[in-house]
């Protein structure tokens, strides 16, 4: 995931400045993150899956979603890194890696999600120390939402480069990758309210390392919410987002603060 960032701060300010050889060198560091994450979410489960272990639902927490987080930034990375390609056929292979990435990981952390959720109400709140992890299942669906519409936007500008399937083809996918991109972000605003109303009742919780988990889902979710902004396009998106990103820019600087 962090790598996915620093791939993406390649594509969007090195590539402009350096050259065409600053998107393979993106590129080659992309195709890495994808070994490395699709190898991550595959063993981990596996190895859940099969441990001699019991798994208790009491135990389940929103940490199981980060494995196939991991995947589900690649692919949206891969979006990024694919717009910058100068050659037609690296970008059209590079978009469908990633939406096979992203068919790998979301329908997972959709399901995952359905297990938190059925923990939470058969156990409860999880822990004070640990009441930040409830914005954790914002992650996969904002970043997921925002991937889907990149991936759209992606296909639109270098399916008619490569003659790819029909003509209108990467129109069809950027249609319906805003169409996924808003779905996502109306199930991760549910989850937005009930972490927010979960933090709102627990009121008092001390610092701990789990307050990272407000940086994360909340950055993402804002970029999904600035995407759907710029794609339909609406002022009322781009504001909320604006407001999001402030929010966020306040939680990032309270976990800076006490760490």
């Amino acid at each position: 995931m962090g790598l996915a960032t620093i791939i993406n701060m390649i594509c969007f300010v090195c590539v402009p400045s350096w050259g065409p050889w600053a998107s393979y060198l993106a590129w080659g560091l992309w195709m890495a993150t994808v070994v490395f994450s699709v190898a991550t979410c595959f063993a981990l489960m596996f190895i859940m899956t099969t441990s001699e272990g019991e798994v208790l639902l009491s135990s389940a927490s929103a940490a199981w979603l980060l494995p196939i987080v991991a995947c589900v930034v690649t692919s949206a990375s891969g979006s990024v890194v694919a717009e910058v390609l100068p050659n037609p056929q690296y970008a059209l292979g590079t978009i469908v890696a990633s939406y096979v990435v992203w068919g790998i990981s979301v329908p997972m952390a959709l399901m995952m999600t359905v297990i938190y959720l059925l923990r939470l109400m058969l156990y409860k709140l999880p822990p004070k120390a640990a009441i930040a992890s409830t914005f954790l299942p914002i992650g996969p669906l904002g970043q997921g939402g925002y991937g889907i519409q990149k991936l759209g936007q992606a296909a639109k500008m270098v399916f008619p480069q490569t003659g790819t399937l029909q003509p209108g083809t990467g129109d069809v996918l950027y249609d319906i990758g805003f169409l996924v991109g808003l779905i996502f972000w109306g199930f991760g605003l549910v989850w937005l309210f009930f972490a927010v109303a979960t933090v709102l009742r627990v009121r008092r919780f001390s610092f701990n390392l789990g307050w990272w988990s407000f940086v994360f889902p909340l950055g993402v979710y804002v970029t999904c919410t600035n995407q759907l902004g710029q794609d339909m396009p609406s002022r009322f998106f781009r504001v909320l987002g604006t407001r999001c990103l402030q929010a966020k820019l306040v939680c990032g600087s309270l976990s800076d603060g006490f760490a």
